[in-house]
C-alpha cells in the first residue's frame, strides 16, 4: 500500500503541472473506455454509502481491497477515472497529515475533470463527486459555483444526508434543519456540525 500511496503523489504532481484537456487525454491515452463497465463507478458509491452517507462515516476493510485490487489491475476499464480520484484523496490526506492546506485550485481543476469524465462516460456523475467538487469549491471561496453544484448534487440525490447538511449550513433553512434533526440525527456530520 506505501507504494501505491508514492505512485498516487507522483501521479498528482505530474497531473498538476498540464492543462486539463492534456491531463484529461493522457488518463484516457492509458486505459480502456467502456461505458457499460460500471467497476469504478459502483466502487465509488461503495465508498460514499460506508463513509459519507451512513451515521458513523466508517469504512469496511474490503473497500481498500478493492480499490488496490482495480488499480493493480492495468487492464481495469476506467481507470483513468480511479487514478484521478485517488490523487485527489492522496492531495488531501496528505497535506492533512502535514497540517497544510489543501491546494484548493487543484482540488477544484481535479473535481472539475472526474465530474466530465463520469458524465461523459456514464452520463451521470456519482453523488461523491458532487459532494467533493462542492467542498473544495467553497474552501476556495467560489461561492455561488459551490452553491450551483450544491444544487445540481440535490436535484440528483436528494436523499444525500451530506448535501443536505452542507445545503442546511449554507441556507440555514429551517425545513432542511428539522429533516436532518427528525430523521438523521445520528448520522457523523449533524453530529460533527452539531445540528440541533
Amino acid at each position: 500500500m506505501k507504494k501505491l500511496i508514492i505512485i498516487i503523489f507522483f501521479i498528482s504532481f505530474k497531473m498538476f503541472s498540464q492543462p486539463n484537456e492534456e491531463r484529461i487525454n493522457q488518463f484516457r491515452s492509458e486505459t480502456k473506455i467502456d461505458n457499460q463497465d460500471k467497476a469504478i463507478y459502483n466502487l465509488l458509491d461503495e465508498f460514499y454509502a460506508q463513509a459519507l452517507q451512513s451515521d458513523l462515516g466508517e469504512l469496511n476493510a474490503d473497500i481498500p481491497k478493492k480499490i488496490d485490487k482495480l488499480y493493480q489491475n492495468r487492464k481495469t476499464k476506467n481507470r483513468h477515472l480511479l487514478l484521478m480520484y485517488m490523487a485527489y484523496q492522496n492531495h488531501i490526506s496528505q497535506t492533512a497529515a502535514v497540517g497544510k492546506k489543501p491546494n484548493t485550485k487543484f482540488q477544484v481543476e481535479l473535481m472539475t475533470d472526474l465530474a466530465y469524465e463520469f458524465k461523459n462516460i456514464y452520463n451521470k456523475i456519482p453523488v461523491l463527486i458532487y459532494i467533493y467538487k462542492f467542498e473544495a469549491l467553497d474552501t476556495s471561496g467560489q461561492n455561488e459555483e459551490a452553491a450551483k453544484v450544491l444544487n445540481e448534487g440535490l436535484t440528483e440525490y436528494p436523499d444525500s444526508i451530506p448535501l443536505k447538511v452542507y445545503n442546511f449550513l449554507i441556507s440555514k433553512d429551517e425545513v432542511i434543519k428539522t429533516d436532518l434533526i427528525t430523521n438523521h440525527s445520528n448520522h457523523w456530520m449533524v453530529k460533527q456540525f452539531e445540528i440541533k
